[in-house]
């Protein structure tokens, strides 16, 4: 079997999470957190539509973990971000995590919006 490095372009993998914070990139983050290849911030949570909107253009695809559990997101939340012409996929937090990861490694123009678990 060949193992090979995984390396990342601009954006950080998430290395871990836990009750009430996320390691992005090998720093810490408390609460929710929004990560792409413009960098990581806190985010608001749902009702914090702005810095997702302005992710248009730059990505394809948004990855929104809902918490510990799977969850719709707002409806109107959801369709503005689809009007702005991204691609929306809620799931938990941790499958957000790993699918972000997996979508990372092979360069794919994608962001992560997550609620702590």
């Amino acid at each position: 079997m060949r193992l090979n490095e995984v390396s990342y372009s601009d954006a950080q993998p998430v290395d871990g999470y836990g009750a009430g914070f996320f390691r992005i990139g090998g720093q810490v983050h408390q609460g929710a957190v929004l990560t792409s290849a413009a960098g990581t911030a806190s985010w608001g949570g749902m009702r914090d539509a702005e810095p997702l909107l302005a992710l248009a253009g730059e990505i394809d695809v948004l990855f929104i973990g809902t918490g510990p559990e799977i969850a719709h997101i707002p409806t109107d939340l959801r369709n503005a971000l689809e009007q702005a012409g991204l691609g929306v996929e809620a799931m938990n937090s941790p499958a957000a995590c790993r699918t972000y990861n997996v979508l990372l490694s092979e360069g794919r123009r994608i962001a992560l919006a997550v609620l702590p678990v």
